[in-house]
């Protein structure tokens, strides 16, 4: 074959089969990974554009935080501390705030506890912890609700100054807005700082100081690593945390804070382990320093004292610190005295008092949650013969003794016929006797015989401001006292003639500033001494030998019982050492009561408490201070008074 046949041959060997084929185009961009990039880019720019308009539209009306400083105040009521007169707490009233403290003048131990139990992560976090956010997601799903928060303090602080306590996805939204605002405003240290002078931790107190005051009765600068702990505890649930509601739960959350507070590494788990078990309620160190008056009578007196604290304010919306005259021992015996007794469905009111006035003690009901009416200050009562003392005093003052003789026999005034309790008459008595077995035909003959005019004067002269009438009957205690007012009238006696004016207030401080303080005046003389000496030798046959008998409590003592018309009064007023004290038992509504008579369970009463009261002397006031002249300014807002909270 030749080369020319072969070459062509080989040619058309080499062709391929069937049709050619074009050649190929290039490749382009259009995979699955770019289409799922693109598409993702526009999503996030979409997206991005959504979620910010989203935050507009949240953070359109959001307040501003720029004014927000830990120097200022937000609106609130102002409050009001009252203390006994050994400071120990007796009752709070409206909003406590206690003085701005920065984090640098807290102790470390408080911050730490805080950071430890609420938000461990807080000096890393830009206001939203995520991962906190995150891991309380997962726990919740895992246990199929709500067991953790994810919560930080800044959400907290912004929730608290600006929301509402509601759960719904806005408030969130508005919450973790201002968090973040907030987190660009301030640095940590100020935000911890506004955080624990403002966050409500129970029993009306807001901040550190305000219940480190309440709870511990000492500044939060001082507090322990306990007491910081209990302090931190409380975030979590202050009304029901609290040591005022329950030091068992308190207690409790105080070592769960403790324990977190080892997890975090601030304390070594055997201090941990120490710290709580020396301060367990009823065992070692007591929590609470300073006791605190118990029980709730005390409020009685609380709400007393209020009412004239209100007119010494200078300032209204600052709070005030009230220092007063209740004696906390006197107080729990005068409460556990009334608690023994068996008033057979009567009420009961006890008032105690320095003989210069002073008021240590008050029970003004047998329960002040039942009924807050305040028997010894508002209640006005017939006082029968426990009225008679202020009877004989002019005729004593007239030059009658308690040797005098009077005639126990039958006699009319006006009409008017009184007879004695036990329906027999004596004949010729001393004035000793007629007081001491509660003669009434010899107090209406006495006080025909001095006139009527110069008994009211007499009970004028004690203290007595009450509406008394002119009739026979006022011999024998028909006008209408306060238990309150008589307690004062008697404490004349008991002080040598004095004249006494009740009073609750020692002190009261405003801002740090004192605006008023009880001045020690010199004693004005009202009764003569030869004639409160022989009115006393007269009171004490009546508990030595006569109808007051029951009152004896082996100590020298006078007094009078006195039980009004149908059973409905009955009382038993007295003095020993420098104490006095009234019991009266009786119905609101002025029914007769189960025949209770003064020398039954009013005299009871008075003599467990006077037993108990009297083994101590009494605390006197300290040397005076200089008067403080109450200012001409706006007095509280009435607010204050009409709202107290449990």
């Amino acid at each position: 074959m030749s080369k020319t046949k072969q070459s062509r041959a080989s040619a058309k060997a080499s062709k391929p089969r069937g049709k050619p084929k074009a050649a190929a185009a290039p490749a382009k961009p259009s995979s699955l990974a770019w289409r799922v990039t693109k598409w993702s880019l526009v999503l996030a720019i979409w997206g991005g554009l959504a979620l910010g308009g989203v935050l507009v539209w949240f953070a359109w009306d959001l307040p501003s935080v720029d004014g927000l400083g830990p120097a200022t105040d937000r609106d609130r009521r102002p409050g009001v501390t009252i203390v006994a007169a050994d400071g120990s707490l007796v009752g709070g009233y409206g909003d406590l705030y206690g003085e701005r403290l920065t984090v640098n003048e807290l102790p470390p131990q408080l911050v730490q506890a805080v950071v430890a139990i609420e938000d461990r992560r807080f000096f890393e976090h830009p206001g939203v912890d995520f991962r906190g956010l995150l891991r309380a997601t997962v726990a919740n799903l895992r246990a199929g609700g709500i067991v953790q928060g994810g919560s930080t303090l800044t959400q907290q602080l912004a929730k608290n100054l600006f929301l509402t306590p509601e759960r719904s996805f806005d408030r969130k939204i508005r919450e973790l807005i201002l968090a973040l605002e907030l987190e660009r405003r301030f640095r940590k240290n100020e935000l911890l700082t506004i955080y624990l002078n403002r966050v409500y931790l129970g029993a009306g107190t807001y901040g550190v100081e305000a219940a480190s005051q309440r709870y511990f009765g000492t500044s939060a600068r001082h507090i322990d690593t306990y007491q910081a702990a209990l302090l931190a505890g409380l975030l979590r649930a202050p009304s029901r945390l609290n040591p005022d509601n329950s030091e068992t739960n308190a207690h409790r959350r105080t070592l769960t804070v403790l324990q977190a507070m080892a997890d975090a590494g601030f304390l070594r788990p055997e201090e941990a382990r120490r710290v709580g078990q020396t301060r367990r309620p009823g065992r070692g160190e007591a929590a609470l320093p300073r006791p605190r008056v118990e029980g709730q009578t005390r409020r009685y007196f609380a709400d007393w004292v209020l009412e004239r604290a209100s007119g010494y304010a200078g300032v209204a919306g600052v709070d005030l610190a009230v220092e007063t005259t209740l004696d906390p021992r006197l107080q729990k015996l005068a409460e556990e005295a009334v608690a023994k007794a068996d008033t057979r469905g009567s009420q009961v009111a006890l008032a105690a008092m320095r003989d210069d006035g002073a008021v240590l003690a008050m029970v003004g009901g047998r329960s002040y949650a039942k009924s807050q009416f305040n028997r010894v200050t508002r209640a006005l009562r017939q006082p029968g013969s426990v009225f008679k003392p202020i009877v004989y005093l002019p005729a004593l003052e007239a030059g009658m003794s308690p040797d005098s003789k009077v005639r126990d026999a039958p006699i009319t005034v006006d009409g008017w016929t009184p007879r004695n309790f036990s329906g027999r008459f004596r004949g010729e008595v001393t004035l000793r006797e007629a007081v001491a077995r509660s003669l009434n035909t010899v107090a209406v003959r006495v006080a025909e015989d001095i006139g009527r005019d110069r008994v009211i004067q007499s009970a004028r002269r004690l203290g007595i401001t009450a509406p008394l009438t002119p009739h026979p009957s006022v011999a024998l205690g028909a006008g209408e006292v306060s238990p309150l007012e008589l307690t004062a009238a008697y404490a004349t006696f008991s002080n040598g003639g004095f004249a006494v004016e009740p009073y609750g207030i020692n002190e009261v401080r405003q801002a740090g500033d004192v605006v008023f303080r009880r001045a020690t005046r010199a004693p004005r003389r009202v009764v003569a001494g030869a004639a409160v000496e022989q009115m006393t030798d007269m009171l004490r046959a009546v508990v030595a030998w006569g109808t007051g008998k029951s009152a004896a409590f082996g100590r020298p003592a006078a007094g009078k019982s006195g039980t009004s018309q149908d059973f409905r009064d009955a009382w038993f007023v007295g003095f020993a050492d420098g104490l006095v004290a009234a019991v009266w038992v009786g119905n609101d509504d002025n029914s007769p009561t189960a025949r209770v008579t003064g020398s039954s369970i009013p005299a009871a009463i008075w003599k467990d408490f006077m037993a108990a009261a009297t083994t101590r002397e009494l605390a006197r006031p300290a040397p005076a201070k200089p008067a403080v002249k109450r200012p001409d300014r706006t007095r509280l807002e009435p607010s204050l008074f009409e709202q107290l909270p449990d």
